[in-house]
């Protein structure tokens, strides 16, 4: 009876480890994962019908000020403004750059940043500045 008992409490034992290591698997902390945007102003593919003042960008985690690029392009692929862009005061995550007045047309946003936790994140989009129509 003895030898039938000892493969069984082994198989409790083994059972038990398994158990506690895929538990301790679950609650263990997430890889730090690169900035991602999540907030853009003026937002992707926006049809605007006034100039905006400023582009930003929210990201969800903070980014380095010191490697932290955005510039706005023409349909010519020229820059915009010379003002280089800057970290909000009152918000770590996001990055803004001042804009002047713009003409009407296509325009490129490209940002490239490096976040807190040494990834690069480089993307772009487009809005367009639409020509206001006369009233009627």
């Amino acid at each position: 009876m003895q030898s039938i008992m000892i493969p069984s409490l082994k198989q409790v034992m083994m059972g038990s480890i398994l158990l506690m290591a895929l538990g301790a698997g679950l609650h263990s902390t997430p890889v730090l994962a690169h900035a991602m945007l999540v907030k853009a102003e003026p937002p992707r593919r926006a049809q605007l019908t006034q100039t905006p003042t400023q582009v930003r960008l929210w990201f969800n985690e903070e980014i380095e000020k010191d490697y932290a690029s955005l510039t706005v392009l023409d349909a010519a692929k020229a820059p915009v403004t010379d003002i280089r862009p800057h970290i909000a005061e009152d918000d770590r995550k996001a990055i803004v750059l001042p804009l002047s007045q713009l003409a009407p047309g296509k325009y490129t946003v490209k940002f490239r940043v490096l976040s807190v936790d040494g990834h690069v994140v480089d993307s772009s989009y487009d809005f367009t500045v639409k020509s206001k129509t006369p009233a009627k």
